[in-house]
């Protein structure tokens, strides 16, 4: 009898082994495991689609700003009091590069950690904003008739999913107002942006998402909503998101360097337009710089006034109270704390009041959110949306335009900064140092 307990629990153990074996290697835990949490670098670990560089490549002028090499900048951290150059400060960063162009010049551009001008990598949730980009030239094109056009007139396999499905639209989705169940987390190999991320059918995955709410009640990032919209934009051109992005924009731009797309399955060919987009900084600078100019490059217009317009208009439409807004077609509105306390110095303790005093502002864009302090205590922020708007990618991948200013700045980098090296020393450079303002 004991032989046979034996016989048994070998086998069990023998036959568990195998069966984990074999799911490592034939799905999407394998990549989990192997590639653990996503890296810059990492664009080789899923198949890529290649996005050529332009024939006839556009190159920005260069003047380099003495001004901007020999500040002197606080310490990242620390209480260690020395002051830094530019070059200091990023270097002691995770930065890989930084770039900052100003009336159409480069005044400052440099490199690290083994990165140079033309080594590309990925630039994660900056893609969300070169498929919002080319969802507006589908929309241009006739191939997407209208943002409110529904998601199952272009994806039908999701007529089958939740019910919820039959009243998603376009627009829905690039304001991440889908209504999913969708947890944005790479850690955990069974959640949700684990298995889209390294899953192998984008679209076997999505059909079978849940809903939280109806779509358009309520703003909630997530990635899922994004890889949605790439499906329906390869579906409605009818030809691959790489194709379509190297002849409307990598190609018309004068890009300088190839470019590549991550796929889901060498089979399939889904685009992971929420994430898979891996090029250089001078060649995001570009995007930027389209933006900057409402859609028109160098006389040709690549997408309509309209859609950059309404891109770069903070999304007021949930209210102005407690909830995150300002995002709008894939695009971030930038913020700026502008009060508070009341014009009698008091702290806002008092919802209320805010209100009354935020509408007495006449603000354009604003917002109102709830802090605590350490006695647990709440009270009351004004922020206000500047005409400031960027593109943010995890590890703090940013293409950020200043349109007031003329500024574009692109920073990329390896791991997460926690504020060092990225959009604050841009608000250095251009807010805090009066003698810039003055200069530019």
């Amino acid at each position: 009898m004991k032989d046979i307990i034996d016989i048994i629990k070998r086998f069990l153990f023998f036959s568990t082994f195998f069966l984990l074996v074999s799911l490592i290697n034939s799905c999407m835990v394998y990549r989990a495991v192997r590639y653990w949490m996503p890296e810059i670098h990492e664009y080789n670990a899923f198949p890529q689609a290649k996005i050529a560089s332009s024939a006839d490549k556009y190159h920005l002028p260069v003047a380099i700003d003495s001004l901007i090499v020999n500040m002197k900048l606080p310490p990242i951290a620390g209480r260690d009091t020395t002051r830094l150059t530019v070059d200091e400060y990023l270097a002691k960063s995770a930065t890989t590069a930084y770039l900052l162009i100003k009336d159409d010049t480069i005044i400052y551009e440099q490199y690290y950690r083994g990165y140079d001008r033309s080594k590309i990598s990925v630039t994660f949730s900056i893609t969300k904003s070169v498929t919002s980009l080319l969802v507006g030239i589908a929309v241009d094109e006739g191939f997407i008739k209208s943002v409110h056009d529904l998601v199952i007139d272009y994806i039908p396999e999701l007529r089958k999913g939740d019910p919820r499905f039959q009243k998603l639209t376009i627009e829905h989705l690039l304001n991440m107002q889908a209504g999913l169940r969708f947890e944005e987390s790479y850690t955990n190999p069974f959640k949700g942006m684990a298995r889209l991320f390294y899953g192998r059918n984008q679209l076997r995955q999505l059909k079978k998402l849940k809903f939280e709410q109806d779509p358009g009640e309520k703003y909630a990032y997530n990635s899922a909503t994004t890889a949605i919209l790439g499906i329906a934009l390869e579906k409605a051109i009818k030809k691959p998101y790489a194709e379509y992005l190297e002849e409307k924009v990598w190609k018309p731009l004068g890009m300088e360097y190839d470019a590549s797309m991550s796929l889901d399955d060498r089979r399939n060919r889904s685009a992971k337009s929420y994430y898979g987009l891996s090029a250089t900084a001078i060649d995001l600078a570009k995007i930027g710089r389209l933006y900057l100019n409402y859609g028109n490059w160098n006389g040709k217009q690549i997408v309509s006034k309209e859609w950059i317009e309404n891109s770069i208009t903070p999304n007021m439409e949930e209210g102005h109270i407690e909830t995150r807004r300002g995002y709008q077609y894939q695009w971030m509105s930038e913020e700026r704390i502008r009060h508070f306390r009341d014009s009698t110095g008091a702290i806002f303790n008092n919802l209320t009041n805010t209100v009354r005093f935020a509408e007495e502002l006449s603000l354009p864009y604003y917002d109102i959110r709830k802090n605590r302090r350490a006695d647990t205590s709440e009270y009351w922020i004004v922020t206000e949306f500047s005409p400031e708007f960027y593109a943010f990618g995890i590890m703090s991948q940013i293409l950020f335009v200043d349109p007031e200013r003329k500024i574009i700045m692109v920073r990329l980098g390896e791991i997460w900064d926690h504020g060092t090296g990225v959009r604050p020393l841009t608000r250095d450079l251009v807010r805090r140092y009066p003698v810039l303002e003055k200069k530019w």
